[in-house]
């Protein structure tokens, strides 16, 4: 379903399929603790460039997945990917992270979703669109919420972060949901 991997571009933003011209960011992305806290993770922080050079470099090969590049101009500002594809049901995860705080608050997070989204649905069948949020992350929650994102559920107690449980909330956005928003 995500053979083929676009280039797309907007106002502030383009998303291009990751490669290994952008392992410098992806390394400075998993080093930040605020974006490993925002997205739960405990064992990336620690990724060498290595280990990105590879993981980056063979991301063009998986046709159930699109791993793409946020660029500011020349800048790689984040990465946002449709992954955990589910053809039979004709739905997939959306991943974004953003590269700490010199990348928050500029709308890129904002574009990047709506361009993926748009992608997805005017090229593929996809139907349902999916993604968690840590119930802490309001300005995460908010972006979903503006781009269509409607709220499902709770996973309670989905992260324990530094001693504490916090909650994952569910949401997704439908194909019939998306073309009324454009």
């Amino acid at each position: 379903m995500f053979a083929s991997k676009p280039t797309l571009t907007g106002d502030r933003v383009t998303l291009r399929p990751v490669g290994p011209e952008h392992v410098e960011g992806l390394v400075e992305l998993c080093a930040d603790p605020e974006v490993g806290r925002l997205t739960g993770s405990h064992t990336h922080t620690d990724l060498s460039a290595e280990a990105a050079l590879e993981w980056y470099s063979t991301r063009r090969n998986h046709p159930d997945r699109l791993d793409l590049a946020i660029m500011a101009g020349a800048e790689y500002v984040g990465e946002v990917v449709l992954n955990e594809l589910d053809a039979d049901n004709l739905s997939c995860n959306l991943r974004i992270a953003l590269v700490g705080r010199r990348a928050f608050g500029k709308g890129y997070g904002t574009e990047a979703i709506r361009l993926v989204l748009g992608h997805a649905f005017a090229t593929t069948p996809l139907h349902r669109i999916h993604l968690g949020v840590y119930a802490f992350n309001a300005r995460a929650r908010h972006v979903y919420e503006k781009v269509g994102f409607v709220e499902e559920g709770v996973e309670r107690d989905a992260l324990l972060w530094e001693g504490q449980w916090y909650d994952s909330v569910r949401m997704s956005v439908l194909r019939t949901e998306w073309k009324p928003l454009q």
